[in-house]
């Protein structure tokens, strides 16, 4: 365990459980289907939030920082995590939410805010240039110094806490899925791989053919070169970013009357459903090992 401010330790699940999922249509394709349930890691700080945040935390920490700014939209599971981490772990916490404030707060925002984190709005012009050095260097003139997460979460730290993932996992297996929005996560398994095996996104955004150059250049940033056993499936995300569908909405409910589990429809369940319909097309072979990463909350029936 390391330490982060004022002695706290990190708050993860040491090595969140592996469970094996059951289901006819797996068995007549003749593939195994696993569950890392990254989910359980913490119940404020789920699957790749912890993973993406924690080697930032203690960098942030060495460096002296007490606060950290991070940037997100105003259902950002990204800013909920930064602000739950604040009081875990000893930081102040500032929120630069993209567009205008909504009056009442939604629920992520009204966590955010219970948390302490300070909310700050900024206009989407504006926004779309928050990388860049004019807009950080206002940030800093109006609220001081700060350690500077990007929007998701995903930079080169983050990417290497993703990479810690596969070594956990003690059983062989071919193929490694996950849900991709940012790419830091994608990045990082995919990274940790040992070779023959291959790491299989899903999209989770309209469009997102741009996310395999984003995983390339998270790749290069952090390991100086890009692998070549990733790849990102881009037809399951139910109408883009946190949309649905009637046939995603189909099997969320098929799946937890046959499992008893409730899937996290913004990304969990658009990477189950693209696994079970590509299974279906026979897209791997009989004997294939597929691990599932679980990065959102799911509830089960005994729940």
């Amino acid at each position: 365990m390391s330490h982060l401010r004022h002695g706290r330790h990190e708050p993860a699940q040491a090595s969140p459980p592996l469970t094996e999922l059951p289901d006819a249509r797996l068995a007549r394709a003749g593939v195994r289907l696993l569950l890392k349930r990254d989910d359980l890691i913490h119940p404020l700080l789920p699957g790749n939030k912890w993973r993406k945040l924690q080697h930032n935390l203690t960098r942030a920490a060495e460096l002296g920082h007490e606060t950290l700014l991070t940037f997100g939209g105003a259902y950002s599971n990204h800013v909920r995590a930064v602000a739950a981490a604040g009081p875990l772990c000893g930081f102040q916490t500032i929120g630069v939410i993209r567009g205008e404030k909504h009056q009442p707060l939604n629920d992520v925002l009204t966590f955010a805010a219970g948390c302490g984190m300070r909310l700050t709005y900024m206009d989407r012009a504006t926004y779309r240039a928050k990388d860049t050095a004019p807009v950080i260097d206002a940030l800093r003139q109006e609220f001081g110094p700060f350690y500077l997460l990007p929007e998701g979460g995903s930079n080169e730290l983050a990417v290497r806490g993703c990479a810690e993932l596969p070594a956990e996992i003690d059983v062989p297996f071919d193929v490694i899925c996950c849900p991709v929005g940012t790419g830091g996560t994608l990045a990082g398994i995919a990274a940790g791989l040992n070779a023959g095996q291959r790491a299989l996104g899903f999209s989770i955004l309209k469009g997102g053919r741009f996310l395999a150059d984003d995983v390339a250049r998270l790749q290069a940033a952090t390991y100086g070169e890009v692998s070549a056993n990733w790849s990102i499936a881009y037809d399951f995300h139910a109408g883009g970013y946190a949309k649905r569908s009637p046939e995603l909405d189909t099997f969320i409910d098929d799946f937890a009357e046959r499992h008893g589990m409730l899937l996290e429809w913004v990304y969990v369940a658009k990477m189950m459903w693209g696994i079970f319909t590509m299974v279906e097309q026979g897209v791997f072979m009989p004997g294939t090992v597929i691990v599932a990463v679980v990065t959102g909350p799911m509830k089960t029936g005994s729940e």
